[in-house]
């Protein structure tokens, strides 16, 4: 029960900045009749699509508003497979955006960004520890002793399909180095890469930890705060939240089972438009995360907000003319 009384108090509060600011969101919706935004999204902005931007998008815009959520590169998977056809694609990073060029995009607009913390349930036994770690009452490295403790069930995503899991895997390497932990830190507290006890998909992992299947598990801290979970902040050296910190990042890296080897980069929310079908409301929606009140929904979320950037060629007027507001 005080899990939905704060959620829904969070959904109140995230609307009331969303709605505040739909005087300036409605650039786009004036030039198409109403059309459906299909938009496939980064698993983190389930909670924050499905309950605030999607709904408050439709009644600024009068066109229909569809989520679907996963990791980033499974969605690009899907996306090119066919299995799934959005006009909207969300990403964490451009990379899962980059594989599907020049066949469905040649674009993408970067957003905000967000760094991976550790969150965790208030009601497990560890709990006390974990609390004194992210109240600086105990060392911070305390916490890969504690993550080692025989029992401790931790959960993470798929570092195969999700830049989350990537990072959270890197995190611990790049922490192994920096704080002199011992070598098999990392084997130690993660396993093998795809560890099936600690592997879940990103749309499901923050509700294990809060029904008290798990202890602890990685986290973007824009989902901490929405779900009003506890959560141990990172050092911003090993947090993948800073784009001024990617070339320490990059020293990081992991092969992934098709034998590609993937190097750590800052985890920044990307945003493109895909197709042909209802290109009016695919660009109505980009237009409202980029310089609309999704803009303002993805602040009061816990996001930091970047400076629109955009990568590639092709790119819309709409989408040129949002950025250019946003920066303005």
């Amino acid at each position: 029960m005080r899990t939905t009384r704060t959620a829904q108090a969070t959904v109140m509060a995230l609307a009331a900045v969303a709605l505040g600011a739909c005087g300036s969101t409605q650039h786009a919706s004036a030039s198409h009749t109403h059309e459906t935004a299909s938009v496939a999204y980064a698993g983190s902005l389930e909670y924050l699509n499905e309950h605030v931007i999607g709904p408050d998008f439709a009644r600024a815009t009068g066109d229909v508003y569809e989520g679907r959520g996963g990791g980033s590169f499974g969605l690009a998977h899907d996306i090119i497979a066919g299995e799934i056809s959005p006009n909207v694609f969300e990403s964490i990073g451009g990379a899962p955006i980059a594989e599907l060029e020049p066949r469905f995009t040649r674009w993408y607009v970067t957003v905000a960004s967000s760094p991976i913390v550790l969150a965790y349930n208030p009601h497990t036994s560890f709990a006390p520890r974990l609390a004194a770690i992210a109240a600086g009452r105990a060392p911070f490295t305390e916490l890969f002793s504690l993550l080692r403790t025989p029992g401790f069930l931790l959960g993470r995503t798929n570092p195969a399909t999700d830049p989350q899991g990537q990072a959270f895997y890197e995190m611990v390497e790049l922490a192994t180095v920096r704080y002199h932990l011992p070598a098999s830190t990392t084997s130690a507290v993660l396993g093998s890469l795809e560890n099936p006890s600690q592997v879940y998909s990103e749309t499901s992992l923050e509700a294990r930890l809060e029904s008290g299947q798990l202890d602890a598990a990685s986290a973007f801290r824009s989902q901490a705060i929405q779900l009003h979970l506890p959560y141990i902040a990172l050092p911003a050296a090993i947090d993948f939240g800073d784009p001024a910190d990617a070339a320490t990042y990059a020293t990081a890296s992991l092969t992934l089972p098709d034998g590609s080897v993937v190097h750590g980069h800052a985890l920044t929310l990307a945003v493109t438009t895909l197709g042909r079908h209802d290109q009016g409301a695919a660009m109505a929606f980009v237009d409202y995360v980029i310089d609309g009140a999704g803009r303002e929904a993805l602040a009061a979320g816990g996001y930091t907000l970047l400076r629109p950037t955009v990568t590639g060629t092709g790119v819309p007027h709409v989408v040129r003319t949002a950025v250019a507001r946003a920066d303005g």
